[in-house]
């Protein structure tokens, strides 16, 4: 497979995780995608702005948001958020501490 070609396919891949987060389960939360996988949309949306950044593309957090939550922020946390148990705290407190650094 050639370069392009696998671009391609990782950029539709994405695209479609994307997707299926906003349209398919919207009901997961963010806490849940993070004790369980390590990453959550945030994480998703830091990368793409990491990366837009890296490339000389001036993207802030709130405009990367948007491309991964399909909404403001705050719309989507409106929407969808729900109250996070004090399990669900403790552990992301650990998954945040493992995967990303301090909270």
């Amino acid at each position: 497979m050639d370069d392009a070609t696998r671009t391609e396919l990782e950029a539709a891949t994405f695209r479609r995780l994307v997707e299926h987060l906003m349209d398919k389960r919207p009901d997961v939360q963010n806490i849940d995608l993070m004790n369980l996988a390590g990453f959550c949309r945030n994480c998703l949306s830091r990368w793409y702005q990491e990366e837009a950044n890296a490339r000389g593309i001036a993207m802030g957090k709130e405009d990367a948001r948007e491309i991964v939550y399909g909404m403001p922020y705050d719309d989507w946390k409106a929407h969808h958020q729900t109250e996070a148990s004090d399990s669900q705290k403790a552990a992301f407190e650990v998954a945040f501490r493992e995967n990303v650094g301090k909270p």
